[in-house]
C-alpha cells in the first residue's frame, strides 16, 4: 500500500504546479493580450486540475489510513503474542504492553499528516531542479535554503533523539506504579498510604514530565526556527525575483510562480521538522518491533499428539538476574533438578520458604525459561505443546495453577475455559465440578456469566484459588502443576483438591504439587524437598516423610537427557 501511496504522490505533486503554471500564464499571456477568452479556458482548466488533485490527495490519505490498519490488523496477533513471551520484566521493558503500544504508535502515524509530507521528500530535488530552469540563482538560493531547513530538522533529531527515549521510560515507570496502586486500593485505603503513594506517584511523574518538557521545548524551538526561516527565505526568493524582473531576465509572471515552486519545494522538510516528535517516536517504535516480529515471523508450530510417555526433568537450572542502576548481578535459585514421572505418578515439593519451588513450577510450565538442563513432556518442550495447541485450536496440554491466582478481565465461564471459544458448557461445568466451583457458581449473582477480572473484590481468596484450579483442570491436561493450591482453602475446598489430583492421575496425568502442608501429600506417591535450590532429598512420600535420608535421584540414561 505504501507503493500505492508513493503512486499517487507523483500525481499530487506534478498537480501542485497547478497555481505556478495558472499564475505564469496569467501574468505573461492572458494580462498581456487582454483575452478574456484565454482567461475562461485557462480558469476552466485549472478548475479540473485543482478537482483531481483533491481525489488524488483523498485517495492517497485513504490508502494510508489503510495501510496502517492493515499493519495493526497483521502485526498486533504478533505483537501480543510476544509480549506473552516475555521471560521477566526488566528496565527496558517494565511496560508489559509495550509492544502493543508501539503497534499503535507505528499506526497513528500512518494515519497522520506526518506521512504525507516524508513521502513528499523525494520531491523536494525536482522542484529545487526546476527553480534552476527558470532561473540559476533562484535554484542556488532554494538549495541553500533546503540545506539550512535540513540541518535545522537534523540538529532536532540529534537534540530530542535522548530524551524521547527517557521520557518514554519514566512515563512507563509512573504508569504501571500508579496501575499497582489502584490494584490495591484497599490496602491503600485501610493503611491510610494515600498521601505517600501519591507523592511517589507525583515524584515518578515529575521525572517524565521534566524530561519530556526539555525535549518538547527543544523540538518546538527548532520548529519555530524553521518556519520562520521558511517564511524569511519565501520573502527572499520573491525579492531575487523582482530584482532579476528589473534585470530584464526574468518576466513578471515568474515573480509568484517561483515563490509558489519554491515554497512547494521546502513544504515536505518544513513538514517533517514540525511532526519530528512523531517521526521519532514512530521511528523509535519501527525499530523496537522489528526484532520481535521477525523473530515471530517464522515461526510455524505442528499440532502434536497426545503425550504418551512421562515427564523428564534433566539438569534443570535458573539465575536470578536483577539491575540495581544498570548493574547485572547473577546468583543461582535452581541447580541441577533432575527428576522423571511417569503417567499417572504425582510429585510433592516442599521446602523452606525461597527454597526456589514457584520458580521451578514456573520452569516446568513454560512460564520461564531455564538457563541449563531441559524439561520434556513426551519428548516435547512445554513451548512446543502450547504452540501445539494452538494449532489445533484445542486445550493445552499442561494445566497450570500459579501461586498467585488472577482472573482475566471476563466471566466465571471465559476464566474456567480459558477463551476458548469452541469450548462446550458440560466440560466447564465438569472442570468446575471436580474443582469444587459449580454450587459457588450457581450463588453468584450471574452464574457462569458473573464477571470477573474487574471486580475480583467479589470473590474470597479460597474462591479465586478454586477458580483458578478449575482453570487448570479445563481440558484434562495430561500435565498439571499446582503451585500451593491449598493456601486459601477451607476444609471442604482442600478435599476437593485432593478428591480432584486422585481422578486426574487416575485419568494418567502426571500431577505436580507445590506445597506447605503436609496433609496434602497424601494424594502424591514421590516427594521432592528443595533447600537452597538443590535436591535435598527426593523418593517414595513414605520415605522422605519417615526420616531425613536422602535419597538419590533417578538414573537417567544419556538417550533420556538428550532427547
Amino acid at each position: 500500500m505504501i507503493w500505492l501511496a508513493l503512486g499517487l504522490g507523483v500525481a499530487v505533486n506534478l498537480l501542485m504546479l497547478t497555481g505556478p503554471v495558472y499564475m505564469l500564464q496569467v501574468y505573461d499571456r492572458v494580462l498581456s493580450s487582454g483575452s478574456i477568452a484565454t482567461l475562461t479556458a485557462l480558469f476552466v482548466i485549472m478548475v479540473a486540475l485543482y478537482g483531481f488533485l483533491a481525489i488524488y490527495d483523498f485517495l492517497r490519505v485513504r490508502v494510508l489510513s489503510r495501510a496502517g490498519y492493515r499493519m495493526e490488523e497483521i502485526c498486533g496477533p504478533a505483537a501480543f503474542a510476544q509480549g506473552l513471551q516475555k521471560p521477566e520484566p526488566t528496565a527496558e521493558a517494565e511496560d508489559s504492553l509495550q509492544t502493543l503500544t508501539d503497534v499503535q504508535t507505528v499506526r497513528s502515524f500512518l494515519c497522520s499528516p506526518a506521512m504525507p509530507g516524508l513521502l513528499d521528500l523525494p520531491w523536494v530535488p525536482l522542484f529545487t531542479l526546476l527553480l534552476f530552469f527558470i532561473h540559476p540563482w533562484l535554484g542556488m538560493l532554494t538549495l541553500a535554503g533546503a540545506a539550512v531547513t535540513c540541518g535545522l530538522a537534523i540538529a532536532n533529531a540529534w537534540a530530542t533523539s535522548g530524551g524521547v527515549g527517557r521520557g518514554r521510560l519514566h512515563e512507563g515507570r509512573s504508569r504501571n506504579f500508579g496501575a499497582e496502586v489502584f490494584r490495591n486500593s484497599d490496602l491503600v485505603g485501610a493503611m491510610a498510604l494515600g498521601n505517600r503513594v501519591a507523592a511517589r506517584w507525583r515524584h515518578l511523574n515529575n521525572q517524565g514530565l521534566l524530561v519530556i518538557q526539555a525535549s518538547s521545548d527543544t523540538a518546538d524551538a527548532f520548529t519555530v526556527i524553521s518556519r520562520a526561516f521558511r517564511m524569511f527565505l519565501q520573502s527572499a526568493l520573491l525579492t531575487l525575483s523582482a530584482y532579476l524582473v528589473l534585470k530584464q531576465e526574468l518576466s513578471a509572471g515568474m515573480i509568484m510562480a517561483s515563490s509558489v515552486i519554491a515554497g512547494r519545494a521546502l513544504a515536505p522538510v518544513d513538514q517533517a521538522i514540525g511532526n519530528w516528535r512523531a517521526v521519532v517516536q514512530a521511528r523509535g517504535a519501527w525499530t523496537r518491533l522489528r526484532v520481535p516480529l521477525s523473530a515471530l515471523a517464522g515461526v510455524a508450530p505442528v499440532a502434536l499428539p497426545p503425550p504418551k510417555d512421562g515427564l523428564i526433568v534433566a539438569g534443570l537450572g535458573k539465575l536470578t538476574m536483577a539491575a540495581p542502576n544498570g548493574a547485572r548481578t547473577r546468583a543461582p535459585i535452581l541447580e541441577d533438578i533432575t527428576f522423571a514421572l511417569k503417567p499417572g505418578d504425582a510429585l510433592g515439593i516442599i521446602g523452606t520458604s525461597a527454597s526456589g519451588k514457584s520458580t521451578l513450577g514456573r520452569l516446568l510450565v513454560g512460564a520461564d525459561r531455564p538457563e541449563f538442563g531441559s524439561v520434556r513432556l513426551g519428548g516435547a518442550t512445554p513451548a512446543q505443546w502450547s504452540a501445539s495447541a494452538i494449532v489445533q485450536g484445542q486445550p493445552s496440554i499442561i494445566g497450570y495453577l500459579p501461586q498467585t491466582v488472577r482472573m482475566m478481565p471476563g466471566t466465571l465461564r471465559d476464566n474456567i475455559c480459558g477463551f476458548d471459544p469452541a469450548a462446550r458448557d458440560e466440560n466447564i461445568i465438569a472442570a468446575a465440578t471436580t474443582a469444587g466451583v459449580h454450587e459457588m457458581a450457581l450463588q453468584l449473582p450471574q452464574g457462569y456469566g458473573t464477571p470477573l477480572g474487574m471486580g475480583q473484590d467479589l470473590l474470597s481468596g479460597g474462591q479465586l484459588q478454586r477458580i483458578g484450579l478449575a482453570r487448570a483442570l479445563y481440558g484434562s491436561p495430561r500435565f498439571l502443576v499446582l503451585d500451593e493450591p491449598d493456601a486459601h482453602l477451607d476444609p471442604a475446598g482442600e478435599l476437593a483438591l485432593v478428591q480432584a489430583i486422585a481422578r486426574a492421575r487416575q485419568d494418567g496425568t502426571i500431577v505436580i504439587l507445590i506445597t506447605h502442608r503436609q496433609g496434602t501429600l497424601a494424594v502424591v506417591n514421590h516427594v521432592l524437598v528443595l533447600r537452597q535450590g538443590r535436591i535435598h532429598q527426593i523418593g517414595p512420600r513414605e520415605e522422605v516423610l519417615a526420616g531425613p535420608r536422602v535419597v538419590p535421584p533417578p538414573v537417567i540414561s544419556s538417550q533420556e537427557r538428550s532427547a
